[in-house]
């Protein structure tokens, strides 16, 4: 009995077995290994399945970022699309210098946990708590809290998976281009007044950098001024015209750049 119940199993296994795309294992060889789902896959084997059945982008692995897009254009027989690097960035300076605390947190030192607390000790509701949560959630390494109390992301090592993204309760994390050194580093949806209450280098909606930027790559939204960095072409007449030094430049992005 055992005889035929295993010439049945062989057999069956040979007639319902599903194919597998050859290039799913050349993919897998070329790809980092990370398994850090920011791709928007669970992992490097779902990603490397995706993309050989066309349903994922071969540039889409952003810790293997064009190197590996390339390997893997190589083995589908296709040219990357140039997508240009993200990377995650903090779009906060509320340091403990910067923005004034509403009480003293003795809590644990987690900003989903504190923000029960009145939405956590900084006075601006959005700015960034400084606890560590993203940093503990990063599997690269590349986001740290400084002695400031602010998080601040290693650009070298930021791989735009997303994970601090998801685990930051103040959503003041954001995915902006590697190659850009202009940023708006602050959050607050707040009006003028109460943001020169609560910090000192916060957006105060004044506009000025809408009305002198040349490129109009500057827009306003619920009080806060917003980058097109498809437009912006990093003058830096932003970051010196802004009054608050909420607008900050990487001089040597731009030399790059150029």
């Amino acid at each position: 009995m055992a005889l035929i119940f295993g010439c049945i199993l062989g057999y069956a296994s040979k007639v319902f077995a599903v194919e597998k795309d050859p290039n799913v294992p050349l993919i897998m060889d070329v790809l980092p290994g990370a398994n850090c789902g920011g791709c928007g896959y669970p992992g490097c084997e779902a990603f490397a399945v995706a993309t050989a059945a066309g349903k994922a982008n071969i540039d889409d692995c952003p810790v293997g970022g064009s190197a590996v897009a390339e390997k893997i254009g190589e083995i589908m027989g296709i040219t990357s699309d140039g997508s240009q690097r993200m990377i995650a960035r903090v779009i906060c300076n509320g340091t403990d210098e910067n923005c004034t605390n509403k009480f003293d947190y003795y809590g644990v030192s987690d900003c989903k946990e504190a923000v029960i607390a009145m939405g956590g000790n900084k006075s601006c509701q959005y700015g960034c708590l400084g606890l560590g949560t993203c940093e503990r959630v990063c599997p690269f390494d590349a986001i740290h809290v400084t002695k400031d109390n602010i998080a601040y992301v290693d650009e070298e090592k930021c791989t735009a998976c997303g994970k601090c993204i998801d685990a930051c309760p103040k959503i003041v994390i954001a995915l902006v281009p590697a190659s850009k050194g202009v940023h708006v580093d602050c959050n607050s949806k707040d009006k003028g007044k109460e943001v020169k209450a609560n910090c000192s280098v916060g957006c105060i909606g004044c506009k000025i950098c809408v009305k002198n930027c040349p490129e109009d790559a500057f827009s306003f939204e619920n009080n806060l001024a917003k980058i097109n960095y498809d437009k912006c072409t990093q003058c830096m007449i932003c970051v010196e015209k802004c009054p608050t030094k909420a607008i900050s430049g990487d001089s040597t992005k731009l030399k790059i750049n150029n």
